[in-house]
């Protein structure tokens, strides 16, 4: 009998220890540390523990609310099953060397909050269902491989704070649904391969304190409504082909003084004359 009693609570307390979370949720833990290398992880975590103690893993009640596993030495791609964390409110996966795609049903994380996977390998365009998650506050791609166009539902974020997305491949047009994120205060989509205009919608980004288009392909006119932005404290839109009039507060926000790029690919310096009505274009 004391054997038995002694069999039963070593039972009792092995399950405790991995009760603090589902199966589901924990498995999807541990297919995570398997498809990413964990073995070479700066930080590794011991599976025979709780969850709980596990590096980066922050929970609340019984569920994953919170994953920061930054420069931690990931190797390899984001495995599907990351999407089992039904309560996940931060996904922090910054400055490893994770390649491949962003999974197409990340999407179904609707608790998601914070979403960065900056500074990776990743490559291939940025799945539409990223604009299913409606509290997103953050998105950080920046620094990775990403192409092809961002996706016009992007406009769906309507609590979006902080776009960043600098340093990938993507193409095509701002999508005119970005305009409607009242919300946003950081939009940097500097070197990329975005082209067409910056629409006067952008008037409707009141709340926007950074602005960052360099080193893109955008052209047409300036439009006045930049100046309607009053929560702008930085930007830089240089090395576009961007023309027109630009008013003497604006020009100074940009860090490059409205550096343009004309038709045969030589710098044009946009700058305003004292008369409010007349720009001088000079070319270096």
């Amino acid at each position: 009998m004391k054997n038995l009693t002694t069999l039963f609570l070593t039972v009792l307390f092995s399950f405790s220890m991995f009760a603090n979370v589902s199966v589901s949720e924990r498995d999807a833990l541990v297919k995570l540390y398997e498809k990413t290398n964990g073995s070479q992880w700066i930080t590794k975590w011991d599976l025979s523990a709780p969850v709980s103690t596990w590096h980066g893993v922050k929970l609340e009640g019984k569920k994953v609310i919170s994953l920061n596993l930054s420069d931690n030495n990931l190797v390899g791609e984001i495995p599907n099953d990351i999407v089992n964390l039904v309560s996940l409110q931060e996904l922090d996966l910054h400055k490893n060397h994770l390649s491949g795609e962003i999974p197409s049903i990340v999407g179904n994380l609707k608790e998601l909050k914070v979403l960065d996977i900056s500074f990776n390998n990743l490559s291939g365009v940025i799945p539409a269902s990223v604009c299913e998650m409606n509290k997103l506050q953050q998105l950080a791609l920046y620094m990775n491989g990403l192409s092809g166009e961002l996706p016009e539902q992007i406009g769906n974020l309507k609590n979006l704070e902080v776009l960043s997305l600098f340093n990938n491949e993507i193409t095509g047009q701002i999508p005119s649904s970005l305009y409607n994120v009242k919300t946003l205060k950081v939009l940097l989509l500097n070197s990329n391969k975005f082209i067409g205009e910056l629409g006067p919608e952008v008037a409707n980004l009141k709340s926007l304190e950074n602005l960052s288009l360099f080193d893109n392909k955008m052209n047409g006119e300036i439009p006045a409504e930049l100046g309607k932005l009053n929560n702008l404290k930085e930007m830089n839109i240089s090395y576009n082909m961007f023309y027109g009039q630009v008013s003497k507060s604006l020009a100074l926000l940009d860090t490059l003084n409205m550096t343009m790029l004309n038709n045969n690919g030589a710098t044009v310096l946009l700058d305003v004359n004292q008369d409010k009505n007349k720009a001088i274009v000079s070319e270096d």
